[in-house]
């Protein structure tokens, strides 16, 4: 993992370079299903972005992806969680994740997201506790229901350095 990594409120100003970071990482899973579109996958993110619930993830003062939390009626919605391909692989996105879970676990509320059919990061959220909800030909749907009794060796560490 690297040594010096942060997480800080995103801005207004950080949403070119987050959408053309999810360009970059879905291009792979979106080619293979038949959904890449060049205007298609930036504007998505464009069209979704939410500065209030997004954090920029810095490794070493450099931009190394994103990610959104979202209140929803019924918990929150993770979203937008992309690593760039040289951070990939290293522990950062397992660590980012355990805090968020965390803070989801303290105020006892459960966690979902949808990942695309294939997509290696289904992996990532299975071992932190996500299993399938519902799926069709494109998305995973996961649910992670609220630890309120998290197991006492893990850390809750606040997030960043």
């Amino acid at each position: 993992m690297p040594a010096n990594w942060k997480l800080r409120a995103a801005e207004a100003a950080d949403v070119e370079a987050i959408a053309e970071l999810r360009a970059v990482v879905m291009r792979p899973d979106l080619e293979r299903l038949g959904r890449y579109d060049e205007h298609r996958v930036r504007q998505r993110l464009r069209d979704s972005f939410s500065p209030e619930h997004t954090s920029v993830i810095e490794t070493d003062g450099t931009f190394a992806g994103c990610v959104t939390l979202r209140p929803a009626d019924d918990g929150r919605w993770l979203e937008h969680f992309y690593l760039a391909p040289d951070a990939q692989g290293r522990g950062l996105g397992s660590a980012i994740l355990r805090g968020l879970l965390a803070r989801s676990d303290a105020d006892g509320v459960p966690v979902r997201l949808n990942v695309l059919q294939g997509s290696a990061a289904r992996r990532l959220y299975e071992r932190h506790g996500f299993s399938v909800e519902h799926e069709d030909p494109i998305d995973v749907f996961m649910l992670r229901p609220a630890n309120l009794h998290p197991h006492p060796t893990l850390s809750t560490a606040p997030l960043g350095t």
